[in-house]
């Protein structure tokens, strides 16, 4: 299996050697300068400043323009100051984008986008704007700077001013374009309220209905073709001219990594363990693998939760899907019995009626609250939710929240359905058949049971996985923590708190230990799967914690970029025009930074599903002992292991990107902050009930 990779990332030579430029000691905090470290440029820097002007001790600061009042005037070489040569052909592409792209920006990492206005429009209220990013950075590949250039997508820009546009609440507004600039809208100098008519807001979620702009519809088809297609296209008509060759020569091209940095996970890498038989493909294999372990106890009773209205409509059709299965001459679905191994035993004295969304909370309140349960018995709530998808009535859309913790609380797991998707006018029942497999399967993993785990030896390794969700509704970052015990996928233990919250992580952590040394013995490291760049602030409790266990084992973290990367990407131009790499290739993009593919593209016969067509996922690595990684072994077992923890994902029979490490916990994260409580209780602790 060959495959020719080529990154978006372009090696340059700049047009001179050595750059004459004029510093001031005052943080000019504007558009187009740059702030510079002195160490990036101590040779030129040494016995020409005074130290004691400098901002912070170390900063100082140039727009690489003309001489002005109180410069300092040095000449460098760029060659032997890299990182500062990176600021200077930053402003050299600014300056040369200003007169070329319709809008310009310089994001928060201080890279430079730059807007064009699409060729094809198809409405009138809006613009739409092709959006790429340039960044800059020094021998991650090559041994001399590099350009990546990224395609970031489109965006909505309103044909109508903030002037035109009337009863808006101000807050609404995120972004603007003013003078071919992007704005953000809470920090726009008031000077500019004297042009309103000029300023255009970008078209957010919430602005779309009130202007009558319909919502995106995702794209889940392959988009790396697309992507390869902009690329090319800014490549050729911007970047690959004479006007711009002679500010930085890119005429290289896009860098195809050579043979020792690109590796490969193990082929049997994607293999599971199901009840009867090994297979890589749930959506194929679990039917007739049986779960790797049914649901733990024979006592289970399930209850139907549901408006009246529909008890005979989407509720009675429910019921029999799970008792019958989907009955089709070519698309046939087992009963609930078959495909999980679980019996459909309905105690119809618990389910629960109510007359309308308005009145659901409460008389679900109610009648769990007097039911009276068995203590042997692990009850589960199936709530047909009459609340449709497109609801925007936050009280509406917060039924399906509450209803679920009023639920946790007395220790009931649940599964909600939306009674939408189990009737339809024109073809009554024929699409829920694709909802039914990812249904039970996530019913078996909130009972106890284990659909398939990963078919690989156990080790004495601790995994533990960290994700944060930002609620909007509370204007915070809240963090979920998972606990693996082990490398076989087995998932438990779960918490959520607020993301300053480091003590209470390190204290899910110290817990997860504790629990594991019991069991096991002994653990050999401490692996953290985190879902961004650890700070030593961060890190430091948790290796405390660890040391009051009296264990001194290493500890890696190993960062797991939540968004796939568009930033970082790669193509294989060998594919026959589908361009994505091959599952579970590996190009190495830095120092302890490495792309990892994780998709379904196993060989050349494969063809994946439109949704999985996934870009890669970008990995960087840290540890507490010093060797560990420069082992590339370990690396690529590490990799590996974050490849497999995607495969356990058990809330549909779906192909995911990301390790359930971290998406578990971002799932927890996200659904957490709709509830009172401030902590989850014992059972939330110990159960799957977010998926």
């Amino acid at each position: 299996m060959t495959q020719t990779l080529q990154l978006n990332i372009i090696p340059f030579l700049p047009s001179t050697s050595e750059v004459t430029c004029y510093f001031y000691y005052t943080n000019t905090d504007i558009f187009g300068y740059a702030a510079i470290n002195i160490y990036d440029i101590p040779s030129v820097t040494k016995g020409t400043i005074d130290p004691s002007k400098l901002t912070e001790g170390k900063w100082l600061y140039t727009d690489f323009g003309e001489k002005k009042d109180n410069a300092v005037e040095l000449t460098i070489n760029l060659s032997d100051c890299p990182f500062f040569a990176l600021h200077y052909y930053r402003h050299l592409i600014r300056e040369h984008f200003l007169s070329v792209a319709d809008v310009m920006h310089q994001n928060f990492t201080k890279d430079i986008e730059v807007w064009f206005k699409a060729t094809e429009q198809h409405n009138d209220k809006y613009t739409v704007f092709l959006i790429f990013t340039l960044k800059l950075q020094y021998a991650r590949l090559t041994d001399g700077p590099e350009l990546v250039l990224s395609y970031d997508g489109k965006s909505k820009v309103s044909n109508l001013s903030i002037e035109e546009i009337s009863n808006v609440d101000p807050e609404i507004y995120k972004w603007v374009v003013y003078n071919n600039r992007l704005h953000r809208w809470k920090y726009l100098d008031p000077s500019i309220k004297n042009y309103l008519s000029a300023v255009h807001p970008l078209v957010n979620n919430e602005l779309k209905p009130l202007l009558g702009i319909p919502f995106d519809t995702p794209d889940l088809t392959n988009r790396y073709p697309k992507y390869k297609s902009y690329l090319d296209f800014f490549y050729s008509k911007y970047l690959n001219k004479p006007v711009f060759l002679a500010i930085l020569d890119v005429s290289k091209g896009f860098h195809k990594p050579i043979s020792s940095q690109v590796s490969r996970v193990s082929l049997q890498s994607n293999e599971l363990q199901y009840g009867t038989r090994t297979g890589t493909d749930p959506k194929k294999d679990f039917k007739y693998g049986k779960p790797f372990r049914p649901i733990p106890t024979h006592k289970v009773k399930f209850f139907f939760i549901f408006q009246a209205d529909q008890k005979q409509t989407a509720v009675k059709i429910l019921y029999n899907y799970l008792k019958d299965g989907f009955k089709h001459d070519k698309w046939p679905f087992p009963p609930l019995e078959k495909y999980i191994s679980q019996p459909l035993n309905l105690d119809i004295e618990a389910n629960i009626q109510f007359e309308s969304v308005e009145t659901a909370y409460e008389t679900v309140r109610q009648a769990i609250r007097v039911y009276e349960r068995k203590p042997d018995v692990r009850y589960f709530a199936l709530m047909v939710n009459p609340v449709p998808k497109a609801e925007t009535d936050p009280e509406k859309v917060n039924l399906y929240y509450r209803i679920k913790e009023v639920l946790l609380r007395e220790n009931i797991s649940s599964q909600v359905i939306k009674s939408e998707h189990l009737f339809k006018e024109q073809k009554p029942n024929e699409i829920f058949n694709t909802f039914l497999p990812h249904l039970e399967i996530a019913m078996l993993a909130k009972l106890g049971g284990i659909p398939w785990r990963l078919n690989s030896p156990t080790t004495n390794e601790l995994i533990v996985g960290v994700g944060a969700f930002y609620s909007v509704t509370q204007n915070t970052r809240f963090v979920g923590s998972a606990i693996c015990f082990n490398n076989e996928g087995i998932f438990k233990g779960f918490d959520c708190f607020k993301s300053q919250d480091n003590l209470s992580l390190a204290g899910s952590i110290r817990e997860a230990v504790a629990k594991f040394i019991a069991i096991n013995y002994q653990a050999s490291r401490l692996i953290i799967h985190f879902y961004k760049d650890i700070s030593k602030k961060e890190i430091a409790p948790i290796v405390d914690t660890l040391h009051t266990l009296g264990l001194n084992i290493p500890v890696i973290v190993i960062t797991i970029n939540k968004t796939e990367s568009a930033e970082l990407l790669a193509f294989d131009t060998a594919s026959q025009n589908k361009f994505m790499p091959y599952s579970g290739s590996i190009i190495k993009v830095g120092i302890f930074e490495y792309l990892l593919f994780n998709n379904t593209r196993y060989d050349e016969t494969c063809t994946p599903k439109q949704k999985e067509y996934h870009f890669p996922i970008k990995l960087s690595f840290r540890c507490t002992a010093e060797g560990i990684l420069d082992n590339m072994e370990e690396i690529t077992k590490m990799i590996d292991q974050v490849y497999q923890f995607s495969r356990t994902y058990w809330k549909s029979t779906d192909q995911q990107s990301l390790p359930v490490t971290v998406k578990y916990p971002s799932m927890v994260a996200e659904i957490f902050p709709h509830f009172q409580s401030t902590r989850p209780n014992d059972f939330m602790k110990e159960t799957l009930w977010f998926l």
